[in-house]
């Protein structure tokens, strides 16, 4: 494989900034949170799948200006390298090896599988199992002593638990225990960062991250994960059957944790630069958002009325009901939950008070979002 790369240094006012290195870095998270790196000046090394259309370099340069919005960045200070998550080594050549870990770093785990359903169970845990423990083994092997290795888990390892969620870890349960195998798989990545640090003294932080959402001063989104994925339906079903009246399977006061993209990336970076670092930190939103706020706002931009009906039976749905319904397999087990998260470690670390989440920005985000699915829809039509 090729080393694709810039200069390896980054230099602000005579300070060497430490070395980020970071996998799964064309995700969504992960993309956002170089963007705030090279801004910084920091030195960041892209782990990064080629594909058949795109070198790895070519696929991380793009989605960084797509998530910068076309602006340029110090590109210099990137490093990218064409790795394989499951081969030892990434593998990758001894000399491609001593670049990344040539130094003291940051190391962030992202790679992930989102999947959820029992048919991807397989592909869920050895990703989410198989890619972690070659991570780890790659990072032992190689990286300094002093170098950090941080794993992005989910606030939703917690499962179906109704107590406060802790920042601390919880024992592997039974799938039962769970909305499902993603959960638990991140559940079971956890405990098994514990046992590295437990029996080989991995220095490990555990980040727990709740569904990311766009950004909250502006509302630019450009992920269409968990409610937006929704919505993105809903407009389907808006635009195919205008002013249509749909019940949906959905308690109203049950509430969503969502976290904008930019409060994430600052807990991100007050997480690199804290010299004592907490083993967990539940990185999520001081508060959550209602299920009734976020159908209010799919009301107002699209012509169609959205009732919520939790208790409203299979069959007593109309067929427009049923095809909903049906698109929200994964949605549908986080409609009717109000969880809640501990943050005490995480608010140790914050350098500053983060804004809150409302039902407005929620509503900004939403449109920014709808609008761009209706340009993309009609630029294909045009085409």
């Amino acid at each position: 494989m090729n080393l694709l790369f810039g200069h390896p240094r980054s230099v602000m006012r005579g300070y060497r900034m430490k070395k980020m290195i970071i996998n799964g870095a064309n995700g969504y998270v992960a993309s956002n949170f170089i963007v705030e790196l090279l801004q910084h000046n920091y030195q960041v090394v892209a782990l990064v799948r080629s594909n058949k259309k795109l070198s790895a370099r070519e696929r991380m340069e793009q989605v960084l200006l797509e998530m910068n919005d076309g602006q340029q960045l110090p590109f210099e200070n990137l490093m990218v390298f064409d790795y394989s998550l499951f081969e030892e080594n990434f593998a990758l050549q001894p000399e491609q090896l001593e670049a990344i870990f040539s130094e003291e770093a940051d190391y962030f785990h992202f790679a992930a599988s989102l999947k959820f359903d029992i048919k991807s169970k397989e592909e869920i845990f050895s990703t989410n199992l198989q890619g972690v423990t070659n991570s780890v083994n790659t990072f032992k092997k190689y990286s300094p002593a002093a170098s950090r290795f941080f794993f992005v888990s989910t606030a939703y390892s917690c499962g179906q638990m109704n107590d406060v969620f802790e920042e601390r870890f919880y024992d592997d349960a039974e799938i039962d225990s769970f909305r499902n195998y993603y959960e638990q798989s991140k559940r079971y990545a956890e405990n098994m960062i514990r046992k590295f640090r437990d029996e080989e003294q991995l220095n490990a932080h555990i980040l727990r991250l709740s569904q990311i959402v766009g950004n909250n001063q502006n509302g630019v989104t450009k992920t269409d994960y968990g409610i937006f994925d929704f919505s993105k339906r809903i407009q389907n079903i808006a635009l195919k059957y205008p002013d249509s009246t749909v019940r949906l399977r959905i308690n109203p006061e049950s509430t969503q944790n969502l976290l904008p993209i930019d409060i994430l990336v600052n807990y991100l970076m007050d997480a690199v630069r804290a010299e004592e670092l907490p083993v967990i930190l539940n990185m999520v939103a001081k508060q959550s958002v209602r299920n009734a706020d976020i159908m209010n706002s799919l009301g107002k931009l699209l012509p169609i009325k959205l009732i919520p009906e939790f208790n409203i039976q299979h069959s007593e749905m109309t067929l427009l009901e049923r095809i909903i319904d049906a698109g929200m397999a994964f949605t549908g087990a986080y409609i009717d939950i109000n969880l809640k998260f501990d943050t005490t470690k995480l608010d140790g670390i914050l350098n500053a008070q983060p804004s809150k989440i409302c039902a407005e920005s929620i509503h900004q985000m939403l449109d920014y979002f709808l609008n761009e699915q209706a340009t993309k829809k009609y630029k294909k039509a045009m085409s």
